[in-house]
């Protein structure tokens, strides 16, 4: 029998949370039984194992960033888009960093259909239309978009950059003004 008042999604919006303390690679089935004062086994009503709670966790994430990215587009375009985006996911990095890690799990095909993941592909796309790249150019700043802002935040959360004197704000702005340069003078 399901124990009171747990749910499937307070466990997953219980589980971002206790991700963002403590860090997602830390984030077990025990620790969130913990939190709720039940023994893991009542857990498991809801959740099938750990992974089966990582990749919910991924789900909320990718969700929410989306969400926030949608809204931060809202209205933009060209560069006004670009850095509304970029900011957008480096603001939800440093806010939710366990939500954060949780969006580089590997889903399962089955997973990412339901879970709409490629929303933040397609609002990349609709932000690259306006740099006017045709294909494979359009997939390659795709990746290229991405690997930079997360390679970005990744080394910004890890303290990659605290011994430098360069404020880490003037860094991101030269990178973004970089990134607009690069997208509207693609190579051929």
């Amino acid at each position: 029998m399901a124990r009171a008042g747990l749910t499937v999604e307070r466990l997953v919006r219980a589980a971002a949370e206790l991700a963002d303390e403590v860090g997602f690679d830390n984030l077990t089935v025990s620790a969130l039984a913990r939190r709720f004062g039940v023994k893991d086994a009542s857990l498991y009503s809801h959740l099938k194992n750990a992974q089966d709670l990582r990749e919910r966790v991924a789900v909320l994430a990718l969700a929410e960033l989306a969400d926030r990215a949608a809204s931060a587009l809202a209205g933009r375009a060209g560069k006004d888009a670009l850095v509304a985006f970029a900011n957008a996911y480096r603001d939800y990095a440093k806010e939710h960093p366990g939500r954060y890690a949780a969006m580089q799990v590997d889903l399962t095909p089955e997973i990412a259909a339901t879970s709409r993941a490629d929303r933040h592909s397609e609002m990349t796309r609709a932000i690259l239309r306006g740099y006017h790249l045709p294909e494979p150019a359009e997939t390659d700043a795709v990746r290229l978009l991405h690997s930079t802002v997360h390679g970005y935040t990744a080394l910004e959360a890890a303290g990659g950059f605290r011994h430098h004197p360069r404020d880490t704000e003037a860094s991101w702005s030269k990178t973004l003004d970089a990134l607009h340069a690069l997208l509207g003078n693609w190579p051929s």
